[in-house]
């Protein structure tokens, strides 16, 4: 399967701009990120919530050296979230490895078919847990955790997880 053709909107660091927030807009596509590389990308439901927070990133911002070590050259984490809120999640995380992405409107979350309703807990949509390879933009591999569904009831943590992605690439 072919990554989807999606812009998302970022911020990235400008010192010419100078001041408080020397940050500015920048589109990265698809293409930019997958386009002849091997990248391991997880989406999760947002940023600061409870699993998303103690083990989902932390796992692999820990193990991030490793998967490098397997010829992966990027590793990306993506959530239903703007780019003002995944930067200071990683800012509270202290995360310097694991690149994370805003899917703002969840247009390539909806396209890669993980989208979901979580309007049970006041969230609206967001994104179902799953962990992915990418290979040169096509999906080779995806973990994708039970009961895809609006509105499920559990969050389940069984296969997304950094150490599934390791065995996987390990063969």
């Amino acid at each position: 399967m072919q990554i989807p053709a999606v812009t998302l909107k970022t911020r990235v660091r400008d010192e010419s701009i100078g001041g408080d927030n020397p940050f500015r807009w920048q589109d990265v596509t698809t293409d930019d990120l997958f386009k002849g590389k091997k990248v391991v990308i997880f989406g999760l439901p947002g940023a600061f919530t409870p699993t998303c927070s103690s083990t989902h990133l932390p796992g692999y911002e820990e193990k991030y050296e490793e998967l490098k070590a397997l010829g992966v050259d990027d590793v990306i984490c993506i959530s239903v979230n703007d780019a003002f809120v995944m930067f200071q999640w990683g800012k509270h995380m202290g995360v310097e490895k694991v690149r994370l992405l805003p899917d703002g409107s969840g247009t390539l979350t909806s396209r890669l078919g993980m989208l979901v309703k979580k309007d049970n807990l006041g969230f609206g949509l967001r994104s179902w847990r799953y962990s992915a390879l990418v290979e040169d933009g096509n999906i080779t591999k995806m973990f994708v955790e039970p009961g895809l569904d609006d509105d499920f009831g559990a969050d389940p943590f069984e296969v997304s997880d950094v150490d599934t992605m390791l065995a996987h690439l390990k063969g």
